[in-house]
């Protein structure tokens, strides 16, 4: 073969036609042995899901009844459509009940609007205070006093 500048093998050396055939005859029984080997199985999987309740879910209702026919496995709150009343129910059908109040954050212009409104308020009252106490003395400086008794003017003439 190495001999042959064609790159073709030699019809005419028996030995490199014998080893050829060999080589496929060999190439071909590897080929049958893959065949006749049972195709592994893949192992069979055996899934197991169990589903915990979520916890990220809100639940609503509309009344402590809707509350009180709910089964839940651990401690759960349900809200109101509003979000004014919490109902936390546990795994022993007993409910507790919360009012809710939104507390708004305020930044320090709406503080400084709450201050000045106070004081606003605070000098309403003074101003109240004053016009009530000029009112009350007004009345007073007016009435004569009863404690002065009056004097007659006597009739006579002087010389």
């Amino acid at each position: 073969m190495f001999n042959n500048p064609f790159g073709m093998p030699n019809a005419f050396n028996p030995q490199e036609n014998i080893d050829r055939i060999n080589n496929q005859i060999n190439q071909l029984e590897n080929m049958r042995k893959q065949l006749q080997q049972p195709m592994q199985q893949p192992t069979n999987l055996t899934q197991n899901f169990q589903l915990a309740p979520n916890r990220d879910v809100i639940r609503y209702a509309n009344s402590i009844d809707e509350v009180g026919k709910d089964v839940v496995t651990g401690d759960t709150p349900f809200f109101s459509r509003d979000m004014s009343v919490v109902w936390i129910k546990n795994a022993n059908g007993e409910i507790k009940t919360y009012e809710l109040n939104e507390v708004v954050l305020k930044d320090e212009k709406d503080m400084k609007i709450d201050f000045l409104m106070a004081q606003i308020q605070e000098l309403k009252k003074g101003i109240e205070k004053y016009e009530h106490s000029t009112n009350v003395n007004g009345t007073i400086e007016n009435e004569e006093s009863t404690n002065v008794s009056e004097v007659p003017k006597s009739t006579k003439k002087s010389k």
